[in-house]
């Protein structure tokens, strides 16, 4: 169940205890009496969860890095936060949006719900915006015909959690006037067909052995990882739709494998 979901349902039952208390029972209780174990638990942990139902919802909310597709910038098991409003106020549980605030950026970190199990959560780089004409070619960007610079950066070689050593190529890549690292394993395919999946929007997409060409649906978003071939993203899934936006990923505040990535800004 989803922990929104969880929060909410505590929060109802606890508040309506205290409520039920605060109207009703106190009253009928005899001055020397003790409050029920279920109210007293009730009354203390309400403005609990409703402190942090409030805070995940609509300001900052904790997730953890599962996987390796956005080493370099996340790491498999960084512990970041997620800006809840910069994208606009939205109900919890639903995502319906009340306020409009901003839209993601080209180069942006989202996370977002997964549109294949929107139970699960993804991050990813927003590399798409409504309306954009997306190609990735030869393990390159183009936006609107327009490549994205990439400068090279040295070698990066990581282990995955199997232990199989990765050696891949870094790059600066230029998104639009938003400069970020990634990896390129020259060795794996631009992209591998058969994992390419049915999706809203499919007949937006063009399909080759060395090309994937997408024009963005409006209130859609293109996504993709920074380890680009160790990441299953809009190359295979389709887009991301407005109403399934969770926040903006802007720190890491934990990583107990590496002290020294606590702190650290998202760009």
């Amino acid at each position: 169940m989803d922990f929104a979901l969880i929060m909410f349902v505590l929060l109802l039952i606890t508040g309506s205890v205290w409520l039920l208390d605060r109207f009703i029972l106190q009253s009928k209780r005899i001055d020397s009496a003790k409050e029920p174990w279920w109210v007293e638990y009730s009354k203390s942990f309400f403005p609990v969860i409703l402190a942090v139902f409030m805070l995940r919802s609509f300001l900052v909310e904790p997730f953890k890095i599962p996987s390796g597709s956005m080493i370099p910038t996340l790491q498999v098991g960084d512990f970041i936060l997620v800006n809840k409003f910069t994208y606009g106020i939205r109900l919890p549980i639903i995502s319906k949006k009340l306020v409009e605030i901003n839209s993601p950026s080209r180069g942006d970190v989202m996370v977002f719900h997964y549109p294949e199990n929107p139970s699960l959560d993804y991050i990813k780089r927003v590399v798409g915006l409504p309306g954009d004409q997306i190609a990735y070619r030869n393990k390159k960007v183009f936006v609107n015909d327009v490549l994205q610079e990439q400068q090279p950066d040295g070698d990066y070689n990581y282990v995955e959690t199997a232990l199989n050593f990765v050696h891949t190529e870094r790059y600066r890549e230029n998104l639009t006037g938003h400069v970020h690292s990634m990896l390129v394993n020259p060795e794996v395919p631009s992209i591998h067909l058969g994992a390419v999946a049915e999706f809203p929007h499919r007949e937006n997409c063009a399909y080759s052995e060395k090309e994937v060409r997408c024009i963005v649906p409006a209130g859609h978003y293109f996504m993709l990882g920074d380890n680009r071939d160790n990441s299953r993203d809009s190359r295979y899934w389709g887009f991301v739709p407005d109403n399934m936006i969770v926040g903006k990923a802007f720190m890491i505040w934990m990583n107990f494998n590496d002290l020294k990535r606590i702190g650290l800004s998202i760009d």
